[in-house]
C-alpha cells in the first residue's frame, strides 16, 4: 500500500478514475476529527488505528474527539483536519448550501440512527403536538431532520422553537423538556434505563417519509482533487477496522476502553450491536460497508430542499463521491 509496497495514486476527473503506480516512502500525517467523544459508534476507526491498518495504508492518523456542537464540516473545510466523521447527509448538504468545500466519500449509518423521544403520558402524542412545546435537539444535524419532520406535519419555524440540546439527557428525564433527540445506540439506552421503554414515545424520521443516512466521512475538495489515493486508503483501513470489530466485539470494546476507560462496558456492547445493524442496513449486503446509496441521498436532498432546510439544489455528484470506495474490491468491502 503506502509504507512497504506499491500504492495506487488516483487522478480523478468528473466521472473517471485512473491510476498510476507510485512509491511512497513515508507515512502521510492525517487527522480524523470525530463528531463526538469516544464511543462504540466509532469502534471501527479506533480498532483500525490500534491494529495498524491506517499505517499499512501509509497514513499516520491521529483520531481527534469532537464534542458538543462541534461542526466537523467547518474544521475540514478550513483544512484544520484532513478527514472528518460528521453528522450526516443533512449536515453535509447544509454545509454545501453555505458554500463550504467539503466532500462526502463514505457513509456509516445507512438509515437514520436517532429518534425524537417524548414521555408516553406527556402532552406530545404526534409530531404535530410539538407545536409550542419545549423541544431540544443537537445543532449538528438533528435539528435539520426535526425541522423537516415538523414541516411534513404542517408546522413552520414559528410554531416550534428548537433549542440546543445539552450533553446530558437529564433535563428530559426530569421533565424539564417535552421532547429530546436520542441516538438508538446511546441516549435512548440511557433514557430507557431511567424511565423504562414502555413509558416512552418515539418519533422516527422514516415515519415522516425520509431516511437520513448519517455518520458521513468527509474531506475537502482540495484533498479529493490533489490526493484522492489517501481517501481510498483511509476507507480500506476503516472497513478492515469495522469488519474486525464485528468479528471480535469483545476485543473491539477492549480497544475502545483503552481510549476511554470511564465508559460503561455493558452500554458500549449494546451500542456496538446497534451500530452493526445501522452499518449493515440498506444496500450494504450487496455493495459493502460505508456505501453511498445515491437514491437515499437524493431523496433526503429533495426532502430538505422542499422543507427549506437548504436554500437551493446541491450538486450531488460533486458533493458525494463514490470513486474512492470503488477502488476497493466489493468482496473486501462486504461485512
Amino acid at each position: 500500500m503506502i509504507t512497504r509496497r506499491t500504492v495506487v495514486a488516483a487522478a480523478c476527473t468528473t466521472a473517471v478514475w485512473s491510476f498510476t503506480p507510485a512509491i511512497v516512502r513515508a507515512a502521510t500525517k492525517a487527522t480524523l476529527r470525530m463528531k463526538w467523544l469516544p464511543q462504540a459508534s466509532f469502534a471501527g476507526y479506533y480498532r483500525a488505528q490500534e491494529k495498524g491498518y491506517y499505517r499499512d495504508e501509509g497514513l499516520d492518523l491521529d483520531i481527534i474527539p469532537g464534542g458538543p456542537n462541534v461542526l466537523t464540516e467547518n474544521l475540514v473545510a478550513t483544512d484544520a483536519d484532513i478527514f472528518g466523521l460528521s453528522g450526516g447527509t443533512d449536515s453535509v448538504l447544509v454545509a454545501r448550501d453555505k458554500g463550504l468545500p467539503v466532500v462526502c466519500f463514505g457513509l456509516a449509518h445507512q438509515v437514520t440512527p436517532f429518534v425524537f423521544v417524548a414521555r408516553r403520558d406527556g402532552p406530545v402524542k404526534t409530531v404535530r403536538d410539538m407545536k409550542g412545546k419545549r423541544v431540544v435537539a443537537w445543532f449538528t444535524g438533528a435539528n435539520y431532520v426535526l425541522a423537516s419532520m415538523l414541516a411534513k406535519a404542517g408546522l413552520g419555524p414559528d410554531d416550534v422553537t428548537i433549542q440546543p440540546q445539552q450533553v446530558s439527557v437529564t433535563p428530559f428525564t426530569k421533565g424539564e423538556v417535552d421532547v429530546c433527540a436520542a441516538t438508538v445506540y446511546n441516549e435512548l439506552y440511557t433514557i430507557e434505563q431511567r424511565l423504562g421503554r414502555e413509558n416512552l414515545r418515539t418519533f422516527v424520521a422514516e415515519d415522516s417519509g425520509i431516511t437520513v443516512p448519517r455518520d458521513t466521512l468527509i474531506t475537502s475538495e482540495k484533498i479529493m482533487r490533489d490526493n484522492p489515493a489517501i481517501a481510498a486508503g483511509f476507507l480500506r483501513a476503516s472497513i478492515k477496522g469495522w469488519k474486525d470489530a464485528f468479528a471480535n466485539p469483545a476485543s473491539a470494546i477492549d480497544t475502545l476502553l483503552r481510549v476511554a476507560p470511564t465508559l460503561d462496558r455493558t452500554h458500549q456492547e449494546y451500542s456496538l450491536r446497534e451500530n452493526r445493524r445501522l452499518l449493515t442496513a440498506g444496500l450494504v449486503p450487496e455493495n459493502g460497508l460505508l456505501w453511498l446509496d445515491m437514491k437515499a441521498i437524493q431523496s433526503a436532498h429533495d426532502f430538505f430542499l422542499q422543507s427549506k432546510v437548504i436554500s437551493k439544489p446541491v450538486e450531488l455528484e460533486k458533493t458525494f463521491r463514490v470513486g474512492p470506495l470503488q477502488t476497493i474490491p466489493v468482496t473486501e468491502r462486504r461485512a
